[in-house]
């Protein structure tokens, strides 16, 4: 007899082709979902290393490379071991024994390191006599020679040659770089005289002009007077300048600086900001202080042979201060990655639910003729696994091609995680409704459901537990260990919430469906009636509700937050300038600059202001900063900027004193009312008139008079030394061109740009408005699944009343009344947890380190509501619900009642 064959086909097959459209928007839902969990650590990876790099490379070269320096070796050493370790070889020898013992991930920059030996030794040059150089104020230059390796590979020569290997105990070559020699008077073939440390006269010899290749790299600005001369102050009152410049010698002429100056070796070891990532900042910071303070210190004394040797640098600060931002951040950010990460799970719980509930009678089936909970959901896992996996590799290896840069593994187990939960909602689901066979379908609706034991201890389990993590985060705050409870706080307000509602809400309905049944016509009584039962079952209800909330919450959280970092550079740039724009000159400013400015292109007022800096206290102990201005010019630009507004009758003149508008600081100094000042040799004496915090001349510390009352008390008349401009669509080039020259010009909207110039500040944001935008459009397909759920039982209901005279302006009606009351609860409560969410974390979140990364330790910009992120999601609910409805009153009418009415059919 022949062998029997299977008589079934597979599972999987057999249900991939009997419903290939749910396959594919499976397959869409998990390619989207896992693209942007992919794409989202690794956006912050590339934001974080980005910040970090540009937070070093932005610094000064002097504080980011490694300084270590030696002193030269003693009279104890025997004068050919001293010599030897001078030379130029022992110091490349002992530059490789510093770099092979930094620890990682700390890397140097070869093309940027360097060594050589410095004289004379310390921070003091030598002063030059040679009467043909410049000399400020009377006082001689000052010149330190460096023999630096690397001079020919990092130099262009300009004039003459490079020093050459011929030094000896009198005379010397060397170079100066193009700007040295134009400020210096120096040219290839100069010869100067410098005296040694024993009184000698050494003959230095200025063989060419160099121009550096890189000057904004670490050899040459690592010191800055490699490249620049500076002009120095001297302790003197007042401090007079003198020009100090550097010359550069060849390395073999270490020997020959040793026996006329001392001297003193040095490496500067210049970190590879390439190299440089965020989360390599724990292992950078603790490589740092292997070799500044611990066992590496040993070795670099080893290899450069001398027990002083000092190692220092200014990148552990900026590690630091670059950790405080990415700190101050990182919570924000958080907030929205894990609300929408939370929509995005509720949609697929959501999508998973729904798909198990379009076949509720097919598993009844199964189960009734003896399918085992075990091989259905075996057969269940393997059905979606097959369109779910090919789903989250293709959107993982989208989001890397979208998303350059970042770790590969955050990635991947993301996309990971959301294959594994898109696998396990349809069995799960299955078997949790199927676990006993059912003779016949049960009626879930909230009107007769009563909820079990289970989901009760379920529900007040996860209250208790989102209640105490609020309590902890109010009593702990957000810089104090809770940022991950920052994190989850709109979540899980957003819980509280949702199984509140759904317990709630069909109360206040029934009770009105009494009262509507008296009313002509059966569309409002039959809605709300409707309504009240929302036959979508318990579970689901709180899923759509939850997302609905989460999204609605963390929009309203995030609007708030962009709405504060934009107020918070909006006045900053304001404080900055005092006006949408602001002139200043090196002086009195003349009318005809006044007029050229008025008249230029966007200005609408101008106000002048005399700003002086001789006002001192009448012992002469201090200086104190004082605007004159036009009283009622200066209230308006004061009203309008909204900066200290005041009442100009308050500036008038009034007996023997001037009235002041003064800061808080300033008014402290008034004794009894009363300040005395010596203005041009004359005593003038204010009085408050009034206090504020802020004014647009001056910043902080101000006194502000009247221009004229000061002009009769000093007897010299005021001329303007500030222009405060106010305009739209200022012109720029105009307004520095009316200006002239001699003059500052600061635009608001300059001022304003300046503060997003850090990649950890806009990238922070733009992934804060993107995870926003993605949690919008998974609340928007949540609630298009609980109305999906919902449509074959309303299209079969419009079919059946349309057989007794319904019109399809009345199913319009119906369904949109039905909508509404879900609608309505979400958007309701949505404002009410976005609203709570903000109050409850705005005393422990600090905006103004994501707003403005540079401001000062005492600045704090709190978070607040802002209205119009509460109120546009929450009315776009609305407005897609009732949309939602009415689409499906029309395609219930162009369908016909046929296919609904079929003989057998159960709702």
């Amino acid at each position: 007899m022949a062998a029997a064959t299977k008589p079934v086909a597979p599972w999987v097959r057999t249900r991939l082709r009997a419903a290939p459209g749910a396959a594919a928007a499976l397959f869409l839902l998990v390619l989207l979902t896992s693209c942007l969990a992919a794409a989202f650590p690794r956006a912050v990876d590339r934001y974080e290393d980005e910040g970090l790099r540009q937070a070093v490379a932005d610094e000064a070269p002097s504080r980011t490379v490694l300084n270590v320096t030696a002193s030269a070796p003693g009279l104890e050493v025997e004068q050919e071991q001293r010599e030897r370790q001078l030379t130029e070889r022992f110091a490349r020898t002992a530059f490789h024994a510093i770099v092979g013992s930094l620890k990682k991930p700390y890397v140097a920059d070869p093309r940027e390191s360097s060594y050589g030996l410095r004289a004379p030794a310390g921070s003091k040059g030598v002063r030059v006599d040679d009467a043909w150089l410049p000399r400020p104020y009377g006082l001689r230059p000052e010149f330190t020679l460096y023999a630096q390796s690397g001079l020919a590979a990092h130099a262009t020569v300009t004039a003459g040659r490079l020093p050459g290997a011929t030094a000896t105990d009198t005379r010397l070559e060397a170079a100066v770089t193009r700007e040295t020699a134009r400020r210096l008077h120096i040219k290839a073939g100069s010869v100067l005289h410098v005296p040694s440390a024993d009184a000698r006269t050494i003959a230095v010899r200025i063989t060419g002009i160099v121009a550096p290749k890189n000057p904004s790299g670490a050899y040459w600005s690592a010191a800055g007077l490699l490249r620049t001369p500076q002009l120095r102050s001297t302790d003197g009152i007042p401090p007079s300048r003198y020009w100090g410049a550097a010359l550069l010698l060849d390395p073999s002429a270490s020997i020959a600086l040793s026996r006329s100056w001392l001297v003193e070796p040095y490496w500067r070891i210049a970190p590879d900001t390439s190299a440089l990532t965020a989360r390599e900042l724990p292992d950078l910071k603790a490589g740092l202080a292997y070799t500044m303070d611990g066992p590496g210190m040993l070795e670099v004394q080893q290899a450069t042979r001398s027990t002083g040797t000092e190692v220092t640098s200014g990148l552990r600060d900026i590690l630091i201060r670059y950790e405080d931002l990415r700190g101050d951040v990182t919570p924000v950010v958080s907030v929205a990655a894990y609300g929408t990460g939370t929509v995005a799970c509720v949609v697929l719980l959501m999508a998973g639910g729904l798909a198990a509930d379009r076949r509720r009678t097919e598993f009844a089936l199964l189960r009734s003729r003896g399918g085992s909970l075990r091989g259905i959901g075996r057969r269940l896992f393997a059905e979606t696994a097959v369109v779910a996996v090919p789903a989250g590799a293709l959107g993982f290896l989208l989001a890397v091609a979208l998303v350059p840069g970042g770790r590969p593994s955050p990635a991947a187990f993301a996309a990971g995680a959301v294959v594994l939960v898109a696998c396990a909602v349809l069995p799960v689901h299955a078997l949790a409704a199927h676990r006993r066979v059912r003779l016949h379908g049960e009626r879930d609706d909230v009107a007769t459901a009563r909820p079990s034991a289970r989901r009760t201890v379920a529900e007040l389990t996860v209250l208790v537990l989102a209640v105490g993590a609020i309590v902890a985060l109010r009593r702990r705050g957000a810089t104090d260990g809770g940022d991950g409870l920052v994190a989850l706080a709109p979540v899980l307000v957003g819980v509280v919430a949702a199984f509140v509602l759904v317990r709630v809400y069909p109360l206040p309905l029934r009770r009105l469906v009494g009262p509507t049944g008296r009313l002509r016509g059966a569309v409002g009584h039959l809605s709300l009636a409707r309504a009240a039962r929302a036959r979508s079952g318990a579970g689901t209800a709180v899923l759509s509700l939850l997302a609905l909330l989460t999204a609605l919450t963390t929009a309203a959280f995030g609007g708030s937050v962009l709405a504060g970092i934009d107020g918070t550079r909006d006045h900053a740039a304001l404080l900055a300038t005092g006006a949408d724009a602001r002139v200043e000159g090196s002086g009195p400013l003349s009318a005809a600059v006044v007029s050229r400015v008025r008249g230029t292109s966007g200005v609408g007022t101008v106000t002048p202001a005399t700003i002086r800096s001789d006002a001192e206290v009448r012992d002469g102990t201090r200086r104190l900063p004082l605007a004159a201005v036009d009283p009622a010019a200066y209230a308006r630009l004061a009203r309008h900027t909204g900066l200290g507004a005041f009442d100009a009758g308050a500036l008038k003149p009034s007996g023997d004193t001037i009235p002041a508008l003064v800061s808080p600081s300033m008014a402290a100094l008034f004794e009894g009312g009363r300040l005395d000042l010596w203005m041009n040799g004359e005593i003038v004496s204010l009085r408050v008139a009034a206090v504020r915090a802020t004014t647009p001349a001056l910043a902080e510390d101000f006194l502000i008079v009247d221009t004229r009352a000061l002009a009769r008390a000093t007897g010299v008349p005021s001329r303007p030394t500030t222009l405060l401009l106010t305009g739209t669509a200022i012109d720029a080039g105009a307004l520095h061109k009316a200006a002239g020259g001699g003059t500052t010009v600061r635009l608001r909207s300059v001022e304003r740009a300046r503060y997003v110039d850090s990649p950890l500040q806009t990238g922070a944001t733009g992934i804060y408005v993107a995870a926003v935008a993605a949690g919008a459009g998974f609340a928007v397909l949540a609630l298009l699944l609980a109305l999906a759920r919902a449509a074959p039982e309303r299209l079969a209901l419009l079919a059946r009343l349309r057989t007794m005279g319904l019109t399809r302006r009345q199913a319009r009606r119906l369904l949109i009344l039905e909508a509404l009351p879900q609608a309505l609860l979400a958007a309701a409560g949505g404002a009410l947890t976005g609203w709570a969410a903000v109050l409850l974390l705005a005393p422990g979140l600090d905006l103004t380190r994501l707003a403005l990364a540079d401001a000062a330790g005492d600045t704090t910009t709190q978070l607040s509501t802002d209205p119009l992120s509460l109120v546009l999601p929450a009315a776009g609910v609305v407005v897609l619900a009732a949309g939602v409805a009415s689409v499906q009153a029309w395609w219930a009418g162009r369908r016909g009642s046929v296919r609904e009415l079929r003989a057998g059919e159960t709702t």
